[in-house]
């Protein structure tokens, strides 16, 4: 392929987002023969067509879809990239882009995030959640600037990241005062044959829960298993099972959702870790983040 031009690209995109050759001229202030005659030096580049007749309109073909996706992302950055360069005017925060991993508990992730609010440069911070793999190929592209995670970067991994640990948190359960009413018993015997709501079989701490109620010779009745933390911690708040979440919340999570802690697993721990793309944090709100969460974070149930 010859090198691609990207105002044939921009032809083709409008094309594609307006629905015709007639009504992309008219936005882009070009005529039709204009469009068209750009059109067909694009797909002579790519070599293949673009559109096909229907009746009288068009219709993109697989080859224009796969080109589309690539013309949304090279013009949404550019239009990114104008308002970044726009907004460095004094005064004007800067975009702070985040991703977190689904399974990150949302109040831990809160309070890790909140010294970036704190910093004496505003800042206007974007939070994207999705699973790790997804957020490392965006923070690869730039797209973010930072990814709170419970695990670090997985190894064999062909991308340019770097793990910074900011520390660990054991786990508790807590249920409703009418579930523990019904379930009477010690800790943490009261969760044999129990309903409970854990995390999905893929969240690192999953595995290490279902190794510990194998060795406390416990078995929970697992009713519900959940991606998202908050909406597990939503079913238990209703009263529909004993859940986990970090024994440094217990008292925000307890307050948050009219639930009382049963009992600490001290054997297991939740771990956390920003993940940048760069072995020396430099960007002043990650370094402010990493500044203020490297303790241990129970010292957090405390504030």
């Amino acid at each position: 392929m010859r090198h691609l031009n990207y105002n044939h690209l921009l032809y083709f995109w409008t094309v594609a987002r307006e629905g015709s050759v007639a009504k992309a001229a008219e936005s882009l202030n070009l005529t039709p023969q204009t469009i068209s005659g750009q059109l067909k030096v694009l797909e002579d580049t790519i070599g293949e067509p673009l559109f096909q007749r229907v009746g009288r309109g068009l219709a993109i073909t697989e080859t224009g879809r796969v080109v589309e996706q690539y013309a949304d992302e090279i013009f949404n950055l550019g239009s990114e990239l104008t308002q970044r360069i726009k907004s460095k005017q004094p005064g004007a925060p800067t975009a702070f882009n985040v991703g977190i991993v689904n399974s990150i508990p949302k109040l831990i992730a809160y309070k890790i995030l909140e010294p970036a609010l704190k910093m004496d440069e505003p800042i206007k911070m974007v939070c994207i959640e999705s699973d790790l793999d997804s957020l490392l190929g965006d923070l690869a592209v730039h797209k973010l600037d930072l990814v709170l995670s419970d695990r670090s970067v997985p190894t064999g991994l062909n991308v340019k990241a770097y793990s910074h640990e900011l520390g660990s948190s054991g786990m508790s359960f807590f249920g409703s005062e009418s579930l523990i009413e019904a379930y009477k018993g010690d800790f943490p015997q009261i969760l044999d044959n129990a309903p409970v709501l854990l995390p999905l079989n893929d969240h690192v701490i999953r595995r290490s829960l279902d190794d510990w109620f194998e060795t406390v010779a416990v078995s929970p009745n697992v009713i519900a298993e959940f991606d998202d933390s908050a909406l597990l911690k939503a079913f238990g708040e209703a009263g529909k099972g004993f859940f986990p979440a970090p024994t440094a919340m217990t008292r925000q999570v307890e307050d948050m959702y009219h639930v009382k802690a049963i009992g600490e697993i001290k054997d297991v721990s939740e771990r956390f870790f920003v993940i940048s793309p760069e072995r020396k944090l430099k960007h002043p709100a990650v370094v402010a983040i990493t500044e203020a969460a490297r303790f241990s974070l129970s010292s957090i149930s405390q504030t």
